[in-house]
């Protein structure tokens, strides 16, 4: 199991605890895991893990997936 287990959605998540979460997301989505999975899996909010990566200084990834150009 991942270290930001599984928690209410209305609990506030502050402190030492705040910072475990941040780490554990900000490792998920640089091993190419997307917000909404990270969100599912957590039981938190879209909008919670979002600001989570945010403060936690990561550069956020375009939205659609990977563009492959095909040659012509």
């Amino acid at each position: 199991m991942h270290d930001a287990k599984l928690q209410p959605a209305n609990r506030r998540i502050v402190g030492s605890e705040r910072v475990t979460w941040t780490r554990d997301c900000l490792r998920r989505y640089s091993e190419g895991q997307s917000i909404r999975r990270i969100a599912a899996d957590t039981g938190r909010s879209y909008g919670f893990v979002h600001r989570i990566l945010t403060e936690g200084g990561a550069t956020l990834r375009g939205r659609g997936g990977p563009r492959v150009r095909r040659g012509r």
